[in-house]
């Protein structure tokens, strides 16, 4: 059974607040010529701010923040984020699995931004929604 597909748009101005409340200021997630000159394509998001929206997506699909029990991914591909208004998206689906335990339900999650997957292995095992 597939999840419902949930979609996160993201902006600089996001990157900025994720900035100040992380503390991560590095000019990759906000300078062009800075994130260009050390070889990215632009300027990227942060990695636990990419994370954060899926563990969102997560929670929303497990019914409450607390009905998560375990969450992981790995980071496959960087978010790159234009200098526009519209910024980029973010969708998240999930796969559900069986074998998490009792009253557990696994989930096989996919992120994607452009087309192309952002995170791999990423899983999470949530109480088993009624």
């Amino acid at each position: 059974m597939e999840l419902s597909t949930q979609t996160f748009r993201v902006t600089r101005a996001d990157l900025v607040r994720y900035a100040g409340a992380s503390g991560d200021f590095n000019p990759i997630h906000w300078s062009d010529r800075v994130a260009t000159g050390v070889g990215l394509p632009g300027v990227i998001a942060h990695g636990m701010f990419t994370m954060a929206l899926v563990g969102r997506a997560v929670a929303e699909w497990a019914g409450a923040p607390d009905a998560v029990v375990d969450y992981g991914v790995r980071f496959a591909r960087p978010v790159v984020v234009p200098d526009d208004d519209a910024g980029t998206e973010i969708e998240v689906t999930a796969k559900v699995r069986e074998g998490a335990g009792e009253g557990l339900t696994r989930l096989d999650i996919t992120a994607t931004c452009r087309g192309e997957k952002v995170l791999s292995q990423a899983r999470a095992v949530i109480r088993t929604p009624r």
